[in-house]
């Protein structure tokens, strides 16, 4: 099998975990490619001694080590957020974070992702735990939640509520999505991607980005269809089915970049 054929499954989930890390999915993306680059132009390079997806990822942490590519602004991205991930991206997210999102969102153990980003173990708990505690401290906002299964809405409100932040409206389809984001003027919108009546949670919040500005996380079943890296698409996903710590960490890092971004009033 050749070394194209065995990174190219685990593509999509290095671009989402890119777009998380920079907030962003040029920035991201340009990660990604650069990695992909260095693969071409070096494949006796990568990893012999793990598997095709660990050497992906430790090849792009040595890509974002490096900090030297060069990242243009996607004009299909908020001005506003755009500048904050970037002001956020000169300082390189914390390692604490990194760790964070390597266990939490991507699943990797922390022996492994010690390795990915060239720490021992004990370490990487360490540094997951500085990151649950800057969340703690994280500026509190609105949420809204545009949901159409129960039960799963209502999982995702108990970690919304765990973390300190308030629910303000949970929506079942894109007219109500759209009517509760004007009137309430959340900070934050957590979307799943099919929503009660057929219609689409990318489409409500289209909609709603049209008014104002506001960090948004989707969830899906199918997050490779929207992580292909040949489109506007997400910054933040989040894969059903979730593990509570991967909401958290989404919703941390997607305060972490747009926190400070204006809503209108």
């Amino acid at each position: 099998m050749s070394l194209a054929t065995e990174i190219a499954p685990h593509l999509p989930y290095l671009r989402r975990y890119a777009r998380a890390l920079t907030g962003s999915q040029s920035a991201g993306d340009a990660y990604v490619r650069a990695a992909l680059e260095a693969i071409v132009e070096a494949p006796e390079s990568f990893p012999k001694d793990v598997d095709a997806r660990m050497g992906l990822y430790r090849t792009f942490h040595a890509i974002w080590g490096s900090a030297n590519v060069d990242v243009k602004p996607d004009p299909a991205e908020s001005s506003e957020f755009e500048k904050i991930a970037h002001e956020r991206l000169a300082g390189i997210t914390p390692l604490s974070r990194q760790a964070l999102l390597l266990t939490a969102m991507e699943g990797f153990s922390n022996e492994d992702s010690a390795y990915l980003i060239d720490r021992e173990p004990e370490e990487v708990s360490t540094l997951v735990k500085e990151a649950l505690s800057e969340i703690e401290k994280q500026t509190k906002t609105s949420v809204l939640i545009i949901e159409d299964e129960p039960i799963i809405a209502m999982d995702i409100e108990s970690i919304v509520v765990d973390l300190g932040h308030e629910v303000t409206s949970i929506a079942v389809t894109r007219d109500e999505a759209v009517a509760a984001a004007e009137e309430q003027k959340p900070g934050l919108i957590l979307a799943d991607i099919q929503l009660a009546d057929d219609s689409s949670g990318i489409d409500a919040v289209k909609d709603i980005l049209e008014k104002f500005a506001v960090p948004v996380i989707f969830i899906t079943a199918f997050p490779e269809r929207l992580l292909t890296g040949e489109r506007p698409e997400p910054t933040f996903l989040i894969t059903k089915p979730f593990q509570r710590s991967t909401v958290k960490a989404a919703i941390a890092q997607a305060l972490f970049f747009k926190s400070t971004a204006a809503v209108p009033a």
